[in-house]
């Protein structure tokens, strides 16, 4: 009887240290370093590029390919780090969550840099400069030559960008659409009196000789710069950095801004 009671004693123990064993959650090792995104890119073989059209930066050519200069500055940087560029049109509003959820790997799209952004990516060096342009009609643009001066209009923007930005921080009114190009199209059609885009896109579709003909830019409302986004904490962003340096001293990079019109932060 004795050793039975012991038999089942022993079970008993037995049973109990392994279901505390199951529920344990084994601690951290402290010198474990967090993985490496630069790593994770280099081991899958692509660099996924989020983008939306935006000429001169990205868009599509007569083959469907993705081009522009922020299309060639990706691949460019993408051969240096022995990776295929792969580019996916995101909804701009969401180039947060696509970066956080590594639907993309960055966010390199003509993106301008801005203290909200840098609290929720790693944002790389600023390389091209750009501004936010009023664009109308160009038969009324000599009229509004001031920021003072558009306070009355109505304004297409694109939602998320630094447009509609500026739209909101000075009490404009404004519709959200979901690409700049659909700002300009909005004007075009005589919905919006005007439009907030990027002053890299209105010289490129703007005036004689392009898509838009009869828009022209008027006010000009700021400086800024355009920077490429990366996961926060991401080692990659110091590793473009790095390349774009190298990009900067062979001459790649001024070859590709005077192709696309663009200035160069260096």
């Amino acid at each position: 009887m004795k050793k039975i009671l012991a038999l089942l004693m022993a079970l008993t123990m037995v049973f109990c240290f392994a279901a505390c064993g199951g529920n344990e959650t084994p601690a951290p090792n402290g010198d474990e370093q967090p993985a490496s995104d630069l790593a994770y890119i280099q081991d899958k073989g692509t660099l996924i590029v989020g983008v939306t059209p935006y000429a001169p930066m990205d868009f599509l050519d007569e083959n469907g390919e993705w081009t522009g200069f922020d299309a060639e500055y990706a691949r460019a940087v993408a051969a240096k780090l022995n990776v295929e560029a792969e580019f996916i049109e995101i909804d701009w509003d969401n180039k947060v969550y696509e970066l956080e959820s590594k639907n993309i790997d960055v966010v390199w799209n003509g993106m301008t840099i801005t203290d909200g952004l840098k609290k929720q990516m790693a944002i790389t060096d600023p390389y091209v400069q750009n501004a936010q342009v009023v664009v109308m009609r160009a038969d009324k643009a000599a009229e509004y030559a001031t920021a003072e001066s558009i306070v009355d209009l109505t304004f297409a923007v694109e939602s998320g960008s630094a447009g509609e930005s500026y739209a909101k921080d000075n009490g404009l009114t404004y519709t959200g659409l979901q690409y700049q190009s659909d700002a300009l199209l909005e004007v075009e059609a005589g919905k919006a009196d005007a439009c907030i885009i990027d002053i890299t896109m209105a010289n490129s579709m703007t005036g004689e000789g392009t898509s838009y003909d009869d828009l022209a830019q008027a006010v000009v409302l700021n400086e800024e710069f355009y920077g490429v986004g990366c996961r926060v904490d991401s080692d990659l962003c110091a590793k473009i950095n790095e390349i774009t340096d190298e990009l900067i001293a062979d001459g790649t990079l001024d070859l590709l801004a005077e192709k696309y019109e663009l200035t160069l932060v260096k």
